[in-house]
């Protein structure tokens, strides 16, 4: 069975709010080989109704911070089944299955983040023009701030798919390095804190780290309307919703000391929340 959570993984509150949801098919079925079924009267089940069942989780809400996540805290090999191949061609198929239109969705994200340059515009005044810069889950670099004027363009990722010229995959990293970039990744990890550690000690006093979120909309309705964390009935690939004192506070308790927050519009009506800091 996969790990539960059992405190706040941004500020470790240990009593939480919780609600029964569903885990999407697609994910239960590549990360822990889980699949719906469907329960029939030759079953014999006297005190279970028939109809299908999907595999079960729970919303996990705290109180303190607001974060919103899933109990389920995957370990690094179902980690490494649901990423492996990420979005590229047999990622896209199996998805596809599951989610039809997935591949749409794909090819567009595949096509590179329109606010890239917003990203770059809050950065430049903190760095140096040619900046050596090492993005933290990565994917293919493409997506990279500052990577075309970037004094060196590492990557760290383990998709394993293919990176855009002038990118070097690198296994650990090869500092030192004026920034680190950890774009979309937060929301995807089981333990972001040991995640954040691990980058804070790639780190020097000059190295600035940007990170980056999706502020989901539920988690935007939320500042207005905390106990709209309820509607939350399904986890898919994003395992936890930040709130934006809860990146914060899960930030400074890896010991980073942050310097500037910024939002970011998305295509559609999408946020990402940024924030950049300090060791």
């Amino acid at each position: 069975m996969p790990r539960l959570a059992t405190r706040c993984i941004c500020c470790e509150t240990q009593a939480l709010d919780r609600q029964p949801a569903v885990l999407m098919p697609f994910v239960a079925e590549r990360a822990l080989g889980w699949q719906a079924c469907e329960i029939t009267a030759d079953w014999g089940l006297r005190s279970i109704p028939t109809g299908w069942a999907q595999p079960l989780c729970a919303s996990l809400h705290c109180p303190d911070c607001g974060c919103l996540f899933l109990d389920m805290r995957f370990d690094s090999e179902e980690m490494g089944r649901l990423y492996s191949g990420y979005r590229g061609p047999a990622y896209e198929a199996e998805r596809e299955r599951h989610e039809p239109g997935y591949t749409a969705v794909n090819r567009r994200l595949l096509g590179g983040d329109a606010h890239i340059p917003a990203v770059e515009a809050f950065l430049c005044p903190w760095l140096p023009a040619s900046p050596a810069v090492l993005d933290w889950g990565g994917d293919s670099g493409l997506n990279t701030p500052l990577r075309t004027q970037a004094s060196r363009h590492d990557v760290l990722d383990i998709s394993g798919r293919s990176l855009v010229a002038g990118a070097h995959a690198v296994n650990t990293p090869q500092g030192p390095y004026d920034l680190i970039v950890l774009a979309h990744v937060l929301e995807h990890v089981p333990e972001p804190d040991a995640l954040l550690r691990d980058v804070r000690a790639a780190m020097d006093d000059a190295t600035h780290l940007y990170v980056e979120v999706p502020f989901e909309a539920l988690m935007r309705t939320c500042e207005a309307d905390p106990a709209a964390w309820r509607q939350k009935r399904h986890w898919h690939e994003h395992i936890n919703f930040f709130s934006a004192d809860g990146l914060r506070r899960l930030l400074q308790r890896c010991g980073l000391n942050v310097r500037a927050e910024t939002r970011h519009a998305l295509p559609g009506s999408g946020v990402a929340l940024g924030v950049l800091c300090r060791r």
